[in-house]
């Protein structure tokens, strides 16, 4: 989800040679309807899981994240949107390669994910100018 990161660039590929998905944390449980979408219906073959270092979903915890949407949103504490940010899982992380590693693992035994799809974790670091990128998983 994060602007500074171009998948395109930091992997070599040109515009339009894959289907990007992009969210919040790069968390693959999120995109799992788009990758079957894209496996099923546009045959795509690989998947490539990108995290970034520098990132968001490390500085906070699910309860501070609804905590900071039920204050933003001013919402009574039984409305129907308490109630639906009280559900949400943001899915937050300590730290990125775990998390990079943990989604590549989940996809792998995915039940709808094809079973002989290449499948593989990367991660870009914001803290270098050039945004090197290394396969962690």
């Amino acid at each position: 989800m994060d602007a500074r990161v171009v998948p395109e660039a930091a992997l070599g590929i040109k515009e339009g040679e894959a289907h990007v998905i992009r969210n919040a944390g790069a968390r693959a449980p999120d995109a799992i309807r788009s990758l079957v979408i894209s496996q099923q219906l546009l045959a795509t073959e690989e998947i490539v899981v990108i995290g970034h270092t520098d990132c968001g979903m490390e500085t906070f915890t699910t309860e501070q994240a609804r905590g900071i949407v039920s204050k933003g949103l001013a919402l009574d504490a039984d409305s129907e949107g308490a109630k639906q940010v009280g559900a949400l899982e943001f899915q937050e992380f300590p730290k990125v390669h775990g998390n990079v590693k943990d989604d590549v693992a989940f996809l792998k035994s995915h039940p709808l994910i094809k079973p002989d799809s290449k499948i593989s974790g990367w991660v870009v670091s914001m803290l270098v100018k050039d945004g090197s990128i290394t396969q962690v998983a």
